[in-house]
């Protein structure tokens, strides 16, 4: 969901103001964990199962039990989301699960031959992609609940997919071993291809994660260590601002404030960083991860808090603190 403009302001402030508390609030053996807030809650994949934690009042934290857990999975989840009071997921079984969180619904069916690396759900379909190297769009009408309406031969694994906000459109990134743009557009209504991004990505410069700003702005990042930023209706061919992780490690995940602030997940050692859009280098980072190494995986964030999952714990930002 978007952060109203006045949180934005107090976001970027409290993010600028330099000085927060760390604490680890969650552990667990090594997993790929994924998570979405809602406000109330925090949703966290571990293994086959998402847990949702309800958040503490006046930012104290999240509760250590979860109130509620939504399965389905035989394998591990890999990835989902959060949208209108329902959670879609796709995981290593090859299947995607659709759960009502308020109430006893789901819908469980088999989506790709291999993982589902990545899935999004907006205006009653869903898109999936997969390591077998397709994205599909799939039906959840009245009737026609869990129907393949297009599947796009990507030629190439696919690693993370989102739906414009328009609702007209979805963007791929894939593993980028292939010889076409990691990052492509294509028609949600016909499935068929609509353009590429950039032009120059090497060999293996797969795309980790997208994130939509508007209907025309787009956050990319992945293992070529850059954040690019895409504005589509001025070129397809060449990103409108790029940042380079400085320490050479590649991007796992970001998200913006919609206004100046970007938050990006690093592969080594747990590196959250902070980027001004108006800066050219890091504005802030922070290592949660020391002396073992892992990716951030995921991270979120509210008005005050910033949330990183890491391998084996769940660490918190608070930049209330003084």
């Amino acid at each position: 969901a978007g952060i109203p403009v006045k949180e934005r302001v107090k976001v970027s402030q409290n993010w600028r103001h330099g000085r927060c508390r760390r604490e680890t609030v969650l552990k667990w053996k090594c997993l790929m964990p994924w998570m979405e807030l809602d406000g109330e809650y925090l949703y966290l994949s571990q293994a086959e199962n998402i847990q949702a934690y309800r958040l503490c009042a006046e930012g104290t934290g999240l509760q250590r039990h979860p109130q509620a857990i939504f399965s389905g999975h035989q394998e591990d989840v890999c990835r989902f989301v959060l949208v209108n009071s329902h959670i879609v997921s796709g995981g290593g079984d090859g299947s995607i699960v659709l759960h009502k969180i308020h109430g006893s619904y789901s819908v469980k069916f088999s989506a790709h031959e291999q993982e589902v690396n990545c899935v999004d759900f907006q205006g009653g379909l869903i898109v999936s992609g997969s390591r077998d190297r397709t994205a599909k769009v799939w039906s959840l009408s009245t009737g026609r609940v869990g129907q393949c309406l297009h599947t796009v031969q990507t030629e190439d694994r696919v690693w993370s997919i989102a739906i414009s906000p328009l609702l007209s459109s979805f963007v791929t990134g894939t593993a980028c071993c292939g010889h076409t743009s990691p990052l492509r557009i294509w028609d949600l209504e016909s499935g068929q291809l609509l353009t590429c991004l950039g032009t120059d990505f090497h060999h293996g410069a797969g795309v980790l994660d997208v994130f939509y700003e508007t209907p025309s702005l787009l956050l990319s990042c992945g293992y070529d260590t850059y954040i690019r930023y895409w504005d589509i209706r001025t070129s397809t061919r060449k990103c409108v601002q790029e940042w380079e992780e400085p320490h050479d490690s590649a991007l796992y995940c970001v998200r913006s404030d919609r206004n100046h602030m970007i938050a990006s997940g690093s592969s080594y050692y747990g590196v959250v960083r902070l980027w001004d859009k108006r800066q050219t280098r890091c504005l802030q980072s922070f290592h949660l991860s020391s002396p073992s190494s892992s990716p951030v995986y995921c991270l979120r964030f509210s008005t005050t808090h910033l949330y990183a999952a890491l391998a084996s714990a769940l660490h918190v930002l608070d930049f209330t603190a003084s």
